[in-house]
């Protein structure tokens, strides 16, 4: 089967969480809670972005809203963007007090070096593999320096292969192993400051992970 990329790949991803946004929003958005170690990595996010200076914090890829009201409450100045106008609408009933917009990663409009800190909480499971390493391009584009970036995803079980499809309920979305994402990372110009894997909580099916990259200071 030959894999959708480019506007196909972002068209069928939209269609799909509109169609699920308010089912998705009822299992997920008040399950955050109950997840002590993805709260400590957001909050690191939240505590290193404050360290050098607040500057904004985008959530790509923000769904209901509910990591980004999280981060919010830790004192950052964050907005969520979001392909799904449906999950747009619902993220703004349910946070009015936060702004939201609808746009794709790699269509942000945001200016160079605008944002503080990214935050892409398994958001970046749905881009195919080899529109990746644009995406962590601009993910550095967008930094500040000495800005912050945090990435979800669900993790393989062994290094080979470094990526394998992965059957998620919504849209086509891929799985990778820590060591081959954060190799994209560096080639982008992004320093891996820490990382968390994790095995699933009750109702997952695949091991997790996330990883902390930095945007070295200019010089």
């Amino acid at each position: 089967m030959t894999e959708n990329t480019g506007a196909d790949h972002l068209d069928a991803t939209r269609d799909a969480y509109d169609a699920v946004a308010v089912q998705y929003t009822e299992l997920f958005a008040d399950g955050f809670g109950a997840r002590p170690l993805d709260r400590a990595m957001i909050e690191a996010l939240a505590g290193l972005v404050l360290q050098e200076g607040g500057g904004p914090v985008a959530d790509l890829g923000c769904g209901p809203g509910h990591v980004t009201a999280y981060l919010h409450g830790l004192g950052v100045d964050a907005f969520g963007i979001d392909v799904s106008p449906a999950m747009v609408a619902i993220a703004r009933s349910r946070h009015p007090q936060l702004r939201f917009e609808e746009g794709a990663m790699l269509g942000t409009g945001l200016g160079a070096g605008s944002l503080g800190g990214i935050l892409a909480h398994y958001s970046l499971i749905h881009t195919p593999p080899a529109e990746l390493p644009g995406v962590f391009a601009e993910f550095h584009r967008l930094l500040a320096s000495g800005g912050h970036v945090l990435i979800a995803f669900q993790s393989t079980d062994g290094p080979v292969p470094p990526v394998t499809a992965y059957d998620h309920k919504v849209a086509p979305a891929h799985r990778w192993w820590p060591d081959a994402l954060a190799a994209l990372l560096r080639e982008a110009g992004l320093t891996e400051v820490a990382r968390l894997v994790r095995g699933p909580y009750e109702g997952e099916r695949t091991p997790h992970a996330q990883l902390l990259a930095r945007r070295p200071d200019a010089g």
